[in-house]
């Protein structure tokens, strides 16, 4: 709450005071260029850095890498977009500061730190179930197991799985099957 008390009603009065101090000593028409000009620049900067981050995230799944580091930076790269594009001196810095690679690098790898701290839920651990609970070797967490070793895989007395299939490497022209 305190962070969006500070982004909507701190942020816009402190831009709005800088703007007329840098306007009193610059000039409001020398302002107002830079500010565009400044918005310009961001948005070519986030594009040339956005479409080399999106190349690196294809190359990671063409590779069959999950991307995660690069969502992280692509999501900073629409902030930083956004922050640039919105007239003011401060929301700048904060958008060319995430635009730059090295410190976007920096607060990826922040972010990405916090966030899976956040999905480990405290008190589980390897091995460890609900309420604290162990689970015993191949035991599945979730009751019934599709590998048939799970706590309830041998009430119905066989070992069958049944299905059907159909051979299909003689079939194949390409030679994929083999």
């Amino acid at each position: 709450m305190r962070v969006l008390f500070l982004l909507f009603a701190i942020l816009p009065i402190l831009e709005i005071a800088l703007l007329i101090n840098v306007g009193s000593i610059i000039g409001g028409w020398n302002t107002v260029g830079l500010v565009i000009l400044s918005a310009f620049i961001g948005a070519y900067f986030v594009k040339r850095e956005g479409v080399s981050t999106l190349q690196t995230a294809q190359d990671k799944m063409q590779r069959n890498e999950v991307p995660g580091k690069e969502l992280v930076e692509g999501l900073m790269l629409v902030v930083a977009g956004v922050l640039l594009v919105t007239p003011g001196f401060i929301t700048d810095i904060f958008g060319f500061l995430l635009a730059m690679p090295g410190s976007r690098h920096f607060f990826a790898a922040q972010v990405s730190k916090h966030m899976k701290m956040r999905v480990v839920a405290p008190g589980m651990g390897p091995g460890m179930g609900p309420n604290g609970a162990g689970f015993n070797q191949g035991e599945s967490p979730f009751g019934q197991s599709p590998f048939g070793n799970g706590p309830q895989s041998h009430q119905q007395g066989d070992d069958v799985i049944e299905g059907e299939y159909t051979d299909n490497t003689t079939n194949d022209r390409d030679k994929r099957l083999k």
